[in-house]
């Protein structure tokens, strides 16, 4: 590779690269807003006198328009609207059903399952679909949430790297390698794109080797919860103040049972002990049943309370207590339904009726647990309690009936709860509009924004998704810091900065066999990827990578993937989205991400290199 002089140009673009990389790694400003000011930036430069700018000005705003920032969006809003139809709650109630309770097991079915998923959405949508249900498996195994978290949210990271749509770095990799064509050397052969599954084999193998790595050695790397972390925000303030206990347990009335042939209103007045939320018999599923229900030999009830009163209560009256929840594990899962409090306000028409009399759970589908009045709490005979004003009630329901309560306005909702409603019944259109897009990115032509928004919009036009909700799922976040940074990426290469820091980089690792520079590569990717955003790692480094390969006469559509895979490599330090949102929940430190990320991320880097070079 020919020697590059330094330029007064390219020391402008290194300056704003350092100041760029300085925002994002000490975060004095959000990323995007950091983004916003390279972009100003890169503006502003055309006011020097006769010199149009390191960026062309008609070309500044062109990110907004890419194909990777568009693909984005319409990846975020078919994910969106897969979501509502249900299907990803579906599948997770079959991961619990199938896992059992064996550490290992669940480990690996759990954590391939999200690596599916995430291949064709936004991993860290992936990671929050099923943070409710890793805490199920937990309370319900008694496996420590902070055993299960982590491999899930390493496996929906890893799990981007099997299609060229799972990770913004991947999608935008295609845009990067078109751009820099433009400025190849003469008679360098141009650079081919990457198709949908170009990564699949790459991305299957890491994927494989995340999920070996905790089934085999999770015992010894990841870390034991002091103490069970609660279903659901709220679940500790009812436990303190009313002493209900949220736990959900599943049991089958035996022949031997005194229950059989009882009505509900004969067996349930049981108090803090436990409630009976659900039953279901020949076949059929009663969520928060009347209190004229049937119970019957075979039928199974789905119980809520302390694990020692339920016991107990199924040892008095010869019921058979089941291992896992399997009949109600989807119905009653934190994402479809909990416990809340809601007032009885002044002016409200139930005041001076009881419970019994409005029917309550056959008219508004929700079970009272509990009615704190003044400074008592009544829990027990219900039915016949008479509402007053200033009553408060602790209800048992789903969140689509509460929904349909919060709007009543002899009711005031005072809890928090997922307000989303599910769409189950367009499971079909949902299926069809991802199906059409998958064809047209596999057996056409057409760019890959136009293939996914045509899936983004028959999600819309299907009501599948309403409008609205499809702007609400879009993460304008990464929007704004994938568009700002693209123009960084065009004048890092126009000004022949990449060329330039290639060429020092060459002269570091002169007589290096092509691996090992592209071995460095992954390095420096995978560093740069924990202090700034992956999009702005893979931005800053393709341009660099390329030139570094066509200096040695390597392939430099593989050097550029390399970046863009080892741009995925963030285990070490919670400082990626997926990280950040299990770290909560998992009651992690940063030293549990050192322990067990630091072996992650070499068998990461050691993974990715013998397959690239392998496959490609």
């Amino acid at each position: 590779m020919e020697s590059v002089v330094l330029t007064y140009e390219m020391i402008a673009v290194l300056a704003i690269l350092a100041v760029t990389v300085f925002l994002f790694a000490f975060e004095i400003v959000r990323v995007d807003v950091a983004a916003l000011l390279v972009l100003v930036a890169l503006g502003l430069s055309s006011l020097y006198p006769d010199y149009p700018g390191l960026v062309d000005p008609s070309d500044l705003f062109n990110g907004f328009a890419s194909n990777a920032v568009i693909s984005i969006i319409a990846v975020m809003i078919i994910g969106a609207g897969l979501d509502k139809t249900g299907v990803m709650s579906t599948l997770a109630g079959r991961v619990l059903k199938f896992a059992g309770q064996t550490e290992g097991r669940v480990i690996g079915t759990l954590s391939a399952t999200v690596a599916v998923i995430s291949s064709f959405m936004q991993n860290i949508g992936a990671a929050a679909l099923f943070l409710p249900v890793v805490t199920r498996i937990s309370r319900r195994s008694y496996i420590p949430v902070s055993r299960l978290l982590m491999p899930m949210g390493f496996c929906a990271i890893l799990g981007g790297t099997m299609t060229m749509v799972g990770s913004s770095p991947l999608i935008l990799l295609n845009d990067l390698i078109l751009n820099s064509n433009k400025s190849l050397p003469a008679g360098t052969q141009s650079m081919q794109t990457f198709e949908l599954f170009s990564v699949a084999p790459v991305g299957f193998a890491l994927v494989c080797a995340g999920i070996a790595y905790f089934v085999l050695l999770g015992r010894f790397v990841l870390p034991v919860a002091k103490e069970k972390i609660a279903a659901a925000g709220n679940m500790q303030y009812f436990r303190d103040v009313y002493g209900i206990d949220g736990q959900l347990f599943e049991l089958r009335v035996t022949r031997s049972s005194d229950l059989a042939g009882k009505q509900l209103k004969d067996v349930e007045s049981r108090g803090r002990a436990g409630w009976i939320l659900a039953i279901r018999s020949e076949g059929e599923s009663s969520i928060i049943p009347a209190r004229d229900t049937w119970i019957w030999v075979g039928s199974e009830l789905a119980m809520m309370g302390p694990k020692d009163e339920i016991e107990r209560y199924a040892k008095l009256h010869g019921l058979e207590m089941k291992s896992v929840v399997d009949s109600f594990a989807e119905f009653l899962s934190p994402v479809h339904a909990g416990i809340v409090e809601v007032v009885i306000p002044p002016d409200s028409d139930l005041i001076g009726k009881s419970i019994a009399e409005l029917q309550f759970r056959r008219k508004f589908r929700a079970r009272v647990l509990a009615v704190y009045r003044i400074d008592d709490i009544i829990d027990s005979d219900l039915p016949s309690v008479v509402f007053q004003a200033g009553d408060t009630m602790v209800l048992h329901s789903r969140w689509k009936d509460l929904i349909t309560m919060s709007g009543d306005s002899n009711f005031a909702v005072v809890t928090d709860f997922p307000q989303e409603t599910f769409r189950p019944e367009k499971l079909r259109f949902a299926a069809i509009s991802f199906a059409i897009a998958l064809c047209l990115i596999l057996f056409t032509d057409l760019r890959l924004s136009i293939a996914l928004m045509v899936g983004a919009v028959g999600m819309i036009l299907s009501g599948v998704i309403n409008i609205e909700e499809a702007y609400r799922s879009i993460g304008w976040q990464s929007v704004f810091l994938l568009a700002c940074l693209i123009p960084l990426g065009l004048a890092t290469e126009q000004s022949g900065t990449a060329a330039w820091v290639a060429s020092q980089t060459l002269i570091v690792f002169h007589g290096v066999a092509p691996w090992v520079l592209q071995a460095a590569i992954a390095v420096l990717a995978t560093i740069f990827t924990l202090v700034i955003s992956n999009v702005g790692a893979t931005v800053l480094l393709v341009p660099i990578a390329i030139n570094m390969a066509i200096g040695v006469g390597a392939d430099p559509a593989m050097f550029a993937l390399t970046v863009a895979l080892a741009t995925s490599n963030s285990f070490l330090i919670p400082t990626h989205q997926v990280n950040a949102l299990i770290m909560g929940p998992g009651g992690y430190r940063v030293a549990d991400f050192i322990r067990a990320g630091g072996v992650m991320t070499v068998l990461f880097l050691v993974v990715m290199l013998a397959v690239l070079n392998l496959v490609f």
